[in-house]
């Protein structure tokens, strides 16, 4: 058992710097907030908080997958279901880059631009994680270019997905509270694609973005691998 856990210990790494991560841009949020005696930044650790979810999903998703008992396939299935809904959370933050806007006489903007980064790269590295831990359950079940065929297609319906949070105003929950207005508000996108350019415009935008990004790090982490081999 030990030395199972041991050879994942480069993901324990992973777990407690990002659990770091958030908790310096928790204290920077409190800072600021401390500061200019407002509220109006609180919004990103609500935003940080729903981005762990989908981690903690997939975390739980990728050790079922690694002990291999039947039961734990049910477990798996519920885990995946539960964090495709819920990832779009994690690169959300992003968007919030738009509340520069949110100016404060006693804190420089300069200290906003920092503390965004802080919230946006925490949650963008909490979605990119969580996507290498299902793709990889999805590796070992069935094969290397269905496990990309899934990161892309997650990918894209993510980035729908941020549209509609972002400015449909909608929430991973209202799956389950409100599942046919959300459904309404999809199927008037697909019927309409020619008056809805804007949605399908940010959709590719932030596909190839996340796309892009996702690659990278990906890559990079894999020339890291060769090297400890060689």
């Amino acid at each position: 058992m030990l030395k199972q856990l041991a050879g994942h210990k480069y993901k324990f790494g992973i777990f407690f710097l990002l659990l770091a991560a958030s908790l310096v841009s928790i204290a920077l949020a409190l800072f600021r907030m401390t500061r200019s005696d407002s509220l109006n930044y609180r919004f990103l650790v609500w935003n940080l908080i729903l981005a762990w979810i989908p981690f903690l999903f997939a975390a739980v998703a990728y050790a079922s997958a690694i002990t291999r008992k039947p039961i734990m396939y049910i477990v798996i299935f519920g885990c995946a279901i539960a964090w495709l809904i819920f990832f779009p959370n994690a690169p959300y933050i992003l968007t919030d880059f738009q509340h520069l806007s949110i100016t404060d006489k006693y804190v420089p903007v300069w200290f906003d631009v920092i503390l965004l980064i802080w919230f946006a790269w925490t949650g963008l590295l909490l979605g990119i994680v969580s996507l290498y831990l299902m793709q990889e359950i999805v590796n070992r079940w069935i094969n290397p270019a269905s496990g990309w065929v899934f990161a892309i297609m997650v990918i894209v319906l993510s980035s729908f997905g941020i549209y509609l949070g972002r400015f449909g105003r909608w929430n991973s929950w209202d799956l389950w509270q409100n599942p046919a207005a959300v459904g309404r508000d999809i199927y008037d996108v697909l019927r309409h694609p020619k008056a809805n350019l804007s949605v399908l415009g940010f959709t590719l935008i932030f596909t190839l973005f996340f796309f892009f990004i996702y690659l990278a790090i990906y890559f990079i982490g894999k020339v890291m691998s060769e090297r400890q081999r060689k």
